[in-house]
Parts: structure tokens; C-alpha cells; sequence
């Protein structure tokens, strides 16, 4: 993504939905930590899962279901929500979705 270094550009414009999938686009790797972008068609989801790091996450479009520990949290465009570190969690798209991930490294 090194061609939007110091661009001005629109998170909408960096990912795009595609049908019965999740699309993702990495736009910061670093050691330290890394930026990921995700369009999710609605129905489609991630399945339970762990991370070694908190993770923020912002939706920027549309609604998901992030689960954490069993929880079950309804997010709409312009909400974050912070999954702690080694904690399960899961992601379901109630409609078509975009968020971006933001996982910084101990």
C-alpha cells in the first residue's frame, strides 16, 4: 500500500465487498503491529478465534456481531469495540460490512 503513503484517501474506497465473501486488504505491516481492512458480504463470518494482541476494531460501514468470550456486541458504522488479547471472539456480518482492524504487538 505504499502508494497511498501520504495520500489522502477514503477507507471506502480501499476495499470493496464481493459476494458470499470476506475480502481483506492489509495497508500497514509493521513488527510492531499491523492495519487490515474487511468487507464482509452479509451472512458471512469468521469463526471463533484467539490473538496474541488486543485488536481494535472500527466499523466503517454496515453492521456486524462481534462475539468475545461468549458475548454477543452489535456494532453499526462509526463503533469501535476493543477484543482483548487471548480472549475468544468471532465476527458475523448481520448486513454487508467494512471495519478496520488495528493489532499492535507487546
Amino acid at each position: 500500500m505504499e502508494n497511498i503513503l501520504g495520500q489522502v484517501v477514503n477507507l471506502m474506497d480501499l476495499v470493496n465487498y464481493q459476494d458470499d465473501s470476506v475480502v481483506s486488504k492489509e495497508i500497514i505491516k509493521k513488527d510492531t503491529g499491523n492495519v487490515t481492512l474487511f468487507a464482509f458480504d452479509k451472512g458471512q463470518e469468521l469463526s471463533e478465534h484467539t490473538a496474541p494482541f488486543d485488536a481494535l476494531v472500527y466499523v466503517f460501514d454496515g453492521k456486524a456481531e462481534i462475539t468475545i468470550a461468549g458475548k454477543p456486541n452489535r456494532l453499526k458504522a462509526g463503533e469501535i469495540i476493543i477484543m482483548p488479547a487471548d480472549k475468544p471472539h468471532a465476527l458475523r456480518a448481520i448486513e454487508e460490512f467494512k471495519m478496520m482492524l488495528v493489532m499492535i504487538r507487546r
